[in-house]
């Protein structure tokens, strides 16, 4: 009787134990709908930006990043909060700026231009890293075989408009120019990469190109006069420094008559005459996309190709053109004041 009494006991206690465990088994391999069809759920999220310097275009950056990005993750049910600083123009300040990220440990890092960029990649390779309004990434980050994708924790976007279609809108806007000045910061290696691109293109349009690069903003006036003594147009490329400098560069080429073809719409704003320029604030949301796509869905840095804005734009700068006496043919767009 009484082994017939433990037996029972026993199967009773199986029985229970078996429920319990295929109680457990189901709960552990339960998914969502969402989760079923691979969508995740944003969470809370710091991002860290570093902006090497105010200026119309960098700020456009920033801005349509963090609209684009807040957009995105506060239609999924979450939250971001960015820490923005800006280096004032100085390399050093980006790698201080980049330290006090990696140290207090935000989810990505914002590199806006090509000296933070360069900074955040001294600085981390654990932190995905987003690049903006950077021209080149295989010169920024010193990679000799640019295929597209970095291999590391760093992607982005690019700001370079088509070089090509830049001479020959100078071409077209001054066809019987004989020489053209190339007026850039030396101490920026993709404007030195945009100058020697676009210089053999000038020439084979049959211009006489001389270089002319100033250090810092201390000796634009100097070298932008001396730009103008020799050139019948000057071009700048995306360059830092100059967009920065925009007043000193005006106060020097329109009293000389010469005008300035730029390579972005905030120096042709300052000082030139035309660009062919990109959405600085598009640029910006293309990158705040992928920003969350790295967050939300874990997409990995190293394999996402380099992107661009969608669209280029042929603009003049109707103050200037009319001070020197230039009527831009049609297909180019007033920049607004």
């Amino acid at each position: 009787m009484k082994k017939k009494l433990l037996a029972a006991l026993l199967a009773g206690v199986m029985a229970v134990g078996l429920t319990a465990c295929g109680g457990n088994t189901s709960t552990d391999t339960s998914t969502s709908d969402g989760e079923a069809n691979g969508d995740s759920a944003a969470g809370s999220y710091t991002v860290g930006v570093c902006q090497l310097v105010q200026h119309a275009a960098l700020d456009a950056a920033t801005q349509g990043f963090q609209d684009k990005l807040t957009e995105l993750i506060e239609a999924d049910g979450g939250t971001v909060t960015f820490d923005v600083k800006n280096a004032s123009g100085e390399s050093a300040n980006c790698a201080s700026i980049i330290n006090g990220f990696v140290s207090s440990g935000v989810d990505l890092i914002l590199a806006n231009a090509t000296a933070s960029l360069q900074a955040a990649q001294a600085g981390t390779t654990d932190i995905p890293i987003l690049g903006t309004a950077v021209t080149d990434y295989g010169t920024a980050l010193g990679i000799d075989d640019w295929t597209g994708t970095t291999g590391t924790n760093i992607s982005g976007t690019a700001d370079l408009a088509p070089l090509d279609q830049q001479a020959a809108m100078l071409n077209e806007l001054f066809p019987d120019a004989k020489t053209v000045g190339l007026l850039y910061c030396s101490a920026e290696p993709n404007s030195k990469y945009q100058i020697d691109t676009i210089k053999p293109m000038l020439e084979e349009k049959g211009y006489t190109c001389e270089e002319f690069a100033f250090a810092d903003s201390n000796d634009v006036a100097s070298v932008t006069t001396s730009a103008c003594a020799a050139s019948d147009v000057i071009y700048i490329p995306t360059d830092n420094t100059a967009a920065s400098c925009t007043e000193a560069i005006r106060n020097v080429v329109v009293p000389a008559k010469t005008p300035v073809v730029a390579g972005e719409q905030g120096i042709c704003s300052g000082c030139g005459v035309a660009t062919l320029s990109i959405d600085y604030h598009q640029l910006g949301e293309v990158t705040g996309e992928m920003a969350y796509d790295i967050l939300v869905k874990g997409e990995d840095p190293a394999t996402m190709e380099i992107k661009y804005a969608p669209d280029t734009t042929k603009m003049y700068n109707a103050d200037i053109c009319q001070e020197l006496g230039i009527t831009p043919p049609d297909g180019y767009t007033a920049i607004e004041a």
